[in-house]
């Protein structure tokens, strides 16, 4: 017999790529569901659903859980979050409460990472500037700088999950990857096969550089004209991260001024990127519209960590996505209403 009572609140496109159909019907095979599923706005009109829920399944479109809605939810004990970060939606008054929070932002990582890993072996190619060559001319330009991926050198900056995965996944290559992490433990670098620098000694010495920094006040404008200009000859800078964590002027500069360097930018400052701003034009330059995270099928992954994660909460086992208030500070979960 079920015993705990659920509700799905989210965006109805994000219920419909995430959840549904497996993961919902597995849900609800183990919890009694007592509404369909609700919306951001919806539920704010029908707060009275969630006065018997136990446990709230989520994802992009949450609402923000504040004081407010959650004394409308007094038997609330679990947050299943089918997306990423979660700062989005999360309040202090969560802990408060002692509500267990798991995400789906290890899933979600995955195609990140995966997104990365392919970017950084074309760039060790110079597979963006030879496509773009051939474009321009209708011929190939003999090009004996390519540096090839034997022995490069990969930098990474934040060594969050993303990054954690692009190490992993980069293993078969016999790179050498530079990490740089104010947070990193001490043992950190040598367990994970990576060698901690500081950011200038990165960005000098890599082939590519990729940014997993989160966005944080602290992160902001944390990637100058200094360190991209101060990049190897034909080297790359990737950014799956945020925009607001390179200066977008100084990165135009300097690929103005070195059109020997390549940028490969899923995410910009604002987005979307205004039509008048230089990088559309640039030809170093390569835009994608932010779909390194989860995209189609890839969603679909997302829910079933959460399906996952309740039978491990059904079972009494320790969830492994669950997010602990120590580590809000210096994550991608930092909150946004503190």
């Amino acid at each position: 017999m079920k015993s705990l009572k659920g509700l799905f609140v989210l965006d109805r496109a994000a219920y419909n790529v995430v959840y549904a159909p497996h993961a919902a019907s597995q849900i609800d095979e183990r919890v009694s569901l007592v509404a369909p599923p609700q919306t951001r706005s919806s539920i704010l009109e029908h707060l009275d659903l969630l006065r018997e829920v136990d446990v709230l399944f989520s994802g992009w479109g949450a609402p923000r859980m504040d004081e407010a809605l959650l004394a409308a939810a007094p038997n609330l004990e679990a947050i299943f979050y089918g997306a990423g970060a979660i700062n989005g939606w999360a309040t202090p008054a969560v802990w408060e409460r002692d509500i267990i929070v798991t995400t789906a932002n290890h899933a979600n990582a995955i195609p990140v990472a995966q997104y990365t890993v392919a970017t950084v072996l074309f760039s060790l190619k110079h597979g963006w500037r030879l496509a773009g060559d051939k474009h321009a001319s209708r011929g190939f330009q003999v090009r004996p700088e390519v540096p090839g991926n034997y022995h490069a050198v990969i930098g990474l900056i934040g060594m969050g999950t993303i990054a954690r995965l692009v190490v992993q996944m980069l293993a078969p290559f016999n790179t050498t990857i530079l990490a740089y992490d104010p947070f990193l433990a001490s043992d950190a670098p040598a367990e994970l096969g990576v060698t901690s620098v500081d950011l200038e000694e990165l960005f000098s010495s890599s082939d590519v550089v990729s940014l997993h920094a989160p966005s944080l006040p602290t992160t902001k404008g944390m990637i100058t004209a200094e360190l991209l200009n101060s990049m190897k000859p034909g080297a790359t800078f990737i950014n799956t991260s945020r925009g607001h964590v390179v200066r977008e002027n100084d990165l135009i500069k300097v690929l103005r001024d070195r059109p020997d360097l390549q940028a490969v930018l899923d995410v910009t400052e604002k987005e979307p990127l205004p039509i008048c701003s230089p990088l559309h034009t640039l030809s170093n330059v390569v835009l994608t519209p932010h779909i390194a995270g989860s995209q189609g099928r890839e969603c679909q992954r997302m829910g079933q960590y959460m399906v996952d994660e309740l039978d491990r909460y059904l079972s009494g086992l320790p969830l492994l996505w669950q997010v602990h208030a120590a580590e809000l500070a210096h994550s991608v979960h930092q909150l946004s209403y503190v």
